[in-house]
């Protein structure tokens, strides 16, 4: 080895010390906030270890360099751009991650090195990249799914499989329990999110979510006060709720809900950039790889994505700190939106239900979030549980806990048994009007249909209200594709109807005026009507613990009994034959 290959080498090593320490110290902050200036530095520091291999591979190969430490670069700068992306919201930065991750994936710099046989220490160091490996799929397939590439997924989660069972063979002795809990927890999640493969994605796409002829009415909001989302906190916890790592269903379903759909330029630079990453050469430079691509691609014709602070799995202190500093960096034409998806009941109050139970099979209507009959009456239904176990205590979240931040206009969405406590908060802010969407007490599904394995209810029609609306008809996942997209069809002429109802209301509360030119949240808003509408007919008797609440209460032009509501959803089941599953005739009771 000449002394340059080995000089060569030994700066690389020093560079990359040097950046994994900036990294160590970018991933350890919240993504939210400040901070960027870390992630700055450890973007800088990854830039030049990135040059320095690129301008000198043969040398570094020569002094020692292996495939699995490049690997291990990309994987950093893919981890970098993944989380810019949770900062920021930014769809490039998400690009950029799925751009790295497949070159790595592609060119297998993590796989020859997992797979070395020799002496004890190299079958340690190889067991060790292999767990590398391991970690590097299972963020892929995070970022495959959040960029909707299905057949990217598929073949992630096969190999991902594929490899635990290899290391189990291979490694014998060691335990991959962790493993085999994650690939149960992604074959959850997979089922769940794919149950209609010919659904539009979650994000808002102006040719399916904007009305033009609905644009003139929703000007007039605009003399008046305006508030715009622009920030946005996302939780959820739950006991055995569906979930990948630390990436929950609902909130999954609520971030993509919250995001711009790109547009056809953007969509076509973001597709040949993940489509040229497939490198077929294994031994092919890495230099083929640009650090600053997504800086190359944006999409000028949208407005940027509100940011949101995803938080897994809070304490209830590290969830109000989380909304103290975000509330302080609001800005006056800002509205924040708060969605927390929990359960109301502790693990003590719970011992003789599972929450994904199939016990719907023996009632009309099954609860989405079981309670504990025996105990019930020992159980308080005025807080939110955040907690893994025990009872009450500081794992409890009170509807006063929130309100000293409505001193800042919120937008709060509840999905729990227990949303009906935070009624509490209206009238009782602290300055701003909140506006709230609480989701029904009890969910609702046909006798014999399993319905919690698809997430929470109320969240998947506020997300994705199609796919909610067949799951709880009982329409199964083999539908026929024109059929399914007729349906999609007629859900868009109902969701221009009801917009245009609503935004010409007399006597709308100037709460959901001053939001409702915000496409994002106008959006929920017309899904709660539907997502309440549909609940309504569903049941032969009116009962308010299946129904989901609003405050303050939108105009009684968009109740479910109003003509104008009904009538489309009637049009909507008899498109997919399941009319005959609703109550229209038989509902003569009035609701507001």
């Amino acid at each position: 080895m000449a002394d340059g290959e080995a000089g060569a080498y030994r700066e690389f090593k020093a560079l990359a010390e040097a950046a994994d320490r900036k990294f160590a110290r970018a991933r350890d902050l919240p993504l939210y906030g400040g901070g960027d200036h870390h992630s700055r530095k450890a973007f800088k520091a990854y830039t030049r270890l990135w040059r320095l291999q690129q301008e000198r591979r043969r040398e570094l190969v020569a002094g020692g360099l292996r495939r699995w430490e490049i690997g291990e670069v990309a994987s950093r700068i893919g981890q970098l751009y993944y989380a810019r992306y949770l900062r920021t919201a930014e769809p490039r930065s998400l690009v950029g991650a799925y751009v790295f991750y497949e070159a790595i994936y592609s060119r297998g710099y993590f796989g020859a090195a997992a797979g070395a046989e020799g002496g004890r220490g190299s079958r340690h160091q190889a067991l060790l990249i292999r767990y590398k490996e391991l970690r590097f799929i299972a963020r892929f397939l995070a970022v495959a799914m959040l960029m909707r590439r299905a057949e990217a997924v598929d073949h992630l989660a096969g190999r991902l499989r594929a490899l635990v069972e290899e290391s189990k063979a291979a490694y014998p002795k060691t335990n991959f329990k962790e493993w085999k809990q994650v690939l149960q927890e992604l074959g959850r999640f997979l089922k769940a999110d794919g149950a209609y493969k010919g659904s539009r994605s979650l994000r808002y796409d102006n040719l399916f979510d904007s009305y033009p002829s609905n644009l003139a009415s929703i000007a007039r909001f605009h003399s008046k006060r305006v508030l715009k989302l622009k920030e946005a906190v996302l939780t959820s916890y739950r006991r055995n709720e569906v979930k990948f790592t630390e990436l929950t269903l609902d909130t999954f379903r609520m971030l993509q809900c919250l995001e711009w759909e790109p547009t056809g330029s953007y969509q076509i630079a973001a597709k040949e950039l993940t489509e040229n990453g497939t490198v077929s050469d294994q031994s092919g430079p890495s230099g083929l790889i640009d650090i600053h691509l997504s800086t190359e691609i944006s999409d000028g014709s949208l407005p940027s994505n509100p940011q949101k602070a995803i938080i897994y799995h809070p304490t209830v202190s590290h969830l109000l700190a989380v909304l103290a500093t975000i509330c302080e960096e609001l800005s006056q034409d800002s509205i924040l939106l708060i969605y927390i998806s929990a359960s109301g009941s502790t693990e003590q109050n719970m011992t003789s239900q599972k929450y994904a139970s199939s016990s719907s099979s023996h009632a009309t209507a099954a609860s989405a979030f079981p309670i504990d009959k025996s105990n019930s009456h020992m159980s308080s239904d005025n807080h939110l549980w955040l907690g893994p176990r025990g009872s009450g205590g500081p794992n409890n979240l009170y509807p006063e806990d929130l309100i000293p931040f409505t001193r800042y206009p919120l937008f709060l969405v509840i999905d729990s048994e227990n949303s009906h406590a935070f009624k509490a908060i209206h009238n009782a802010e602290k300055g701003e009007p909140a506006a709230l969407l609480l989701s029904p007490r009890i969910s609702s599904a046909l006798p014999g249909v399993e319905s919690t394995g698809h997430g929470s209810q109320f969240t998947y029609f506020l997300t994705a209200p199609m796919q909610a609306f067949c799951q709880l008809a009982g329409v199964t996942s083999d539908i026929d594709t024109d059929t399914y997209a007729n349906a999609e069809n007629i859900l868009f002429s109902v969701f221009e109807e009801y917009e245009g109802i609503l935004c010409t209301s007399v006597g709308l509360n100037n709460v959901w005026g001053q939001i409702l030119p915000d496409p994002f949240l106008r959006r929920l808003i017309l899904r709660f009507i539907f997502c309440r509408a549909v609940l309504f007919y569903f049941h032969p008797k009116e009962h308010e613990q299946h129904l989901p609440t609003c405050l303050p209460s939108l105009p009684e032009s968009v109740s479910p009994t109003a003509e104008a509501i009904k009538t489309p959803i009637l049009l909507l089941a008899e498109n997919l034959v399941v009319s005959n599953r609703f109550h229209f005739r038989d509902s003569r009771h009035n609701k507001k």
